[in-house]
């Protein structure tokens, strides 16, 4: 019997800098899951091969795009990847398929109910979703949790809108090669993975609403 991959925790020390974070990875070990990066540092990720912090890649990005990603320390791929297709039934019942939002902007975030960075960060997503979503703008958060009774009820404490799909046997994230939550793929109009966050980020301020900005004006 296949045993099922778990998420369980590690120390991280920040170089040059006082304080430890907590990032989640993923484990065959079958280990209870604790929390996630409070480390917005990035580390490379088998979905982005060849990938360096803020480097620009091969597809094409204006300035400010270019400048908030390092503003936001995101990875850059080195050469053109196109992003891995998928189909995935979401909470409220419809289904979305990657393929079909060509022309819109695309964030994909993996997170799960017990990571307490992920939380965090979802209030920022929800604005950054809400302001720009008429645009374009396609916000699609993926939970990893393996008790799906969880998820509904957070999302409605919390008022989040974007689209939610549930990858309990971590079908999705293995593809996209998560190896940490949270974990954010943005994917530009013409489906290529463009940048990576690993950890969370303010996705509320001035430097992601420019990355968006940038994303669907391309």
């Amino acid at each position: 019997m296949r045993s099922k991959l778990m998420l369980t925790a590690v120390v991280v020390i920040a170089a040059a800098v006082a304080g430890v974070g907590i990032f989640a990875i993923l484990s065959p070990e079958p280990r209870e899951p604790a929390a996630a990066s409070t480390d917005g540092g990035s580390s490379s990720s088998p979905a982005v091969a060849d990938s360096a912090t803020t480097r620009s890649a091969s597809v094409g990005q204006g300035s400010g795009f270019d400048e908030a990603a390092r503003e936001l320390d995101l990875i850059r791929p080195s050469r053109p990847k196109q992003a891995e297709d998928f189909t995935v039934a979401l909470l409220r019942g419809e289904t979305l398929k990657l393929k079909e939002q060509r022309g819109k902007a695309v964030m994909i975030n993996f997170w799960a109910t017990w990571c307490l960075p992920c939380r965090e960060e979802m209030p920022a997503m929800e604005r950054l979703y809400s302001r720009h979503r008429a645009r374009g703008f396609v916000l699609l958060a993926v939970s990893v949790d393996t008790d799906a009774s969880l998820v509904k009820p957070f999302l409605d404490k919390h008022r989040l809108t974007f689209p939610v799909a549930l990858d309990a046997k971590m079908d999705l994230a293995n593809t996209y090669g998560v190896r940490g939550l949270p974990a954010s793929f943005l994917i530009d109009r013409h489906g290529y993975l463009t940048a990576l966050a690993l950890g969370p980020r303010a996705w509320d301020n001035r430097a992601a609403h420019a990355l968006v900005e940038g994303m669907l004006a391309q």
